[in-house]
């Protein structure tokens, strides 16, 4: 039957059926790792790169997607809880057209496409709620592209003009977003949510912005308010902010002094959030400047009197002794005369206002390991301390340094259990690649002894039936060699004796030697074979 099978598979049968059972068991398990290896490398290989079709998806809009996906019988993949969908690369533009088609996801409908679904009935009102429903998911979808943001809601208060008032309400504007668990919004990326819608809606202040989590806490609150996260207003975070600064700054000077983890330096400010705005109007005092503003008044009389002297008596009748003179041009003259100068001076108006976060107060301490404390002098680093932190005493600052022993119980327990956990992982290391050393010098060994028996029985196979019957008849030669020499060593009077032992010895013998010629050949199939064809050329020649 296998004669009709082509060469190269009979000869990979004959060598298989030349295998011991380890062999073949060894041979047989290669073959199905082998195969097993190309089924998943292929199944990797034949599969397609998928990217995003649509991310932050609603429950009800990742379950429409998916709907439709099925029906057409396209391959997809869902990630982040279901809210994002992932198609085959090729396929994403021609899926995203296919979609919106059918008006998906239902939020494609929320931004500026509702204003194509206008007529030309559409009340004022109903113009104006559909801009305001575009611009809220104009800028949901926006706020949504930003890294951190899971989905986000804008509500706008646009109030309508009124031509006739003089007042105008401003408009406001709330923002809801929501974030990953793991990585809450930063301060910088809620700041710039609120100056996004700000500059989105006109006329809309960044004070009249509130930022709120999905977890109910106020991340920027309108007003004015400092923007913050963490369910303040920013002023908490700020100086925990300045005091983790400080205690860096001053920590790293005093462990240059007594060394890492012999100083503890704790920072305790009070910072002043309060904004304050000061106008201040100054005047040249130059004296040779004139004045701001100066005012002359004159009044004089001139006039003929014979009048030695005294007064003038009731309705300006000379008193007695004066005689008054004509009246004539020769009368007395009035003058009165006022003048007002305002000059132009030097003037210098200053509005100053200040920036939150001044410190009030500021309280440091400094704890010293006394182990390594009488090496330095803490006046000296009461001095230091005090000089790099700006500590002021009319401003109430102040300043204390203590040596005590510290407590390294912990630290010692910390140390040894990552040592220990250090050790373990070492060994675990070793152990693992002693393991595979182990395992990769057994499959070696195993594929050198087949290789080695697969080239003994090649060896072996390779005799031509001249070679193997002038091997056999080269065996009996020797076994006959050997017991005419044992006959010739055995005196005559014990051959009778020993003629049944004899024959017993004789068939061991022969045995024995058969095992070892068949041995020789095992060892040296290449020198038996050398030898058995100079043989037969030998024959040849004779």
């Amino acid at each position: 039957m296998t004669d009709r099978l082509p060469a190269p598979v009979r000869r990979v049968t004959d060598t298989f059926r030349s295998f011991t059972p380890g062999q073949k068991a060894v041979t047989i398990a290669a073959v199905i790792a082998l195969v097993v290896g190309a089924y998943f490398f292929a199944t990797w290989a034949s599969k397609p790169n998928y990217s995003i079709l649509f991310n932050n998806l609603s429950n009800k809009d990742a379950s429409a997607i998916v709907e439709s996906l099925q029906k057409a019988g396209t391959k997809y993949e869902l990630a982040n809880d279901g809210q994002t969908v992932l198609v085959p690369q090729d396929q994403v533009n021609e899926l995203r057209l296919s979609l919106s088609s059918e008006g998906l996801p239902g939020d494609a409908g929320t931004g500026y496409s509702l204003l194509d679904q206008q007529g030309i009935t559409t009340s004022d009102f109903m113009q104006h709620t559909n801009y305001q429903r575009a611009l809220e998911g104009e800028l949901s979808n926006t706020i949504k592209s930003i890294e951190g943001v899971e989905a986000a809601t804008v509500h706008l208060v646009i109030p309508q003009k009124d031509v006739f008032a003089d007042n105008q309400d401003v408009p406001t504007a709330s923002v809801l977003v929501a974030s990953s668990s793991t990585q809450p919004l930063s301060s910088d990326q809620v700041q710039s949510i609120v100056h996004l819608v700000a500059s989105s809606v006109e006329g809309l202040d960044p004070t009249q912005i509130t930022v709120a989590g999905a977890d109910g806490k106020i991340l920027s609150t309108g007003g004015g308010a400092a923007i913050g996260t963490g369910g303040d207003s920013g002023t908490e975070a700020q100086t925990v902010a300045f005091q983790n600064r400080m205690n860096s700054s001053l920590q790293k000077l005093v462990e240059s002094l007594v060394g890492a983890g012999h100083a503890v330096v704790t920072t305790n400010a009070v910072l002043d959030f309060d904004q304050a705005q000061t106008q201040t109007k100054t005047y040249n005092s130059d004296p040779s400047v004139p004045a701001l503003s100066e005012s002359n008044s004159r009044e004089a009389y001139n006039g003929q009197q014979n009048c030695a002297g005294g007064v003038l008596g009731p309705d300006n009748v000379s008193g007695p002794g004066c005689t008054t003179g004509n009246t004539g041009s020769d009368a007395g003259q009035y003058e009165n005369s006022t003048s007002v100068k305002n000059n132009a001076i030097n003037e210098t108006q200053e509005t100053r206002k200040s920036a939150p976060g001044k410190i009030s107060k500021l309280n440091v301490a400094v704890l010293l390991d006394s182990s390594v404390a009488g090496t330095v002098d803490p006046a000296q680093v009461q001095q230091l301390v005090s000089a790099a932190a700006g500590i002021d005493a009319t401003r109430g600052d102040t300043i204390a340094v203590s040596a005590m022993p510290f407590d390294t119980s912990a630290a010692q327990a910390a140390q040894s259990a990552l040592s220990a956990s250090t050790t373990a992982a070492q060994q675990a290391k070793q152990m693992s690649l002693i393991k595979t050393g182990a395992l990769g010098a057994i499959v070696l060994a195993l594929l050198f002894l087949a290789w080695r028996f697969s080239r003994k029985s090649k060896k072996r196979r390779g005799l031509t039936p001249e070679e193997r019957k002038h091997l056999e008849d080269m065996q009996a030669a020797l076994e006959a060699q050997r017991l005419a020499e044992l006959n010739q060593a055995i005196p005559a009077q014990m051959l009778e004796a020993g003629a049944t032992a004899m024959d017993d010895t004789n068939v061991q013998a022969r045995q024995e030697r058969q095992r070892e010629i068949e041995q020789m050949v095992k060892d040296q199939p290449d020198e038996m074979a050398v030898l058995l064809r100079g043989w037969l050329a030998a024959d040849a020649t004779h």
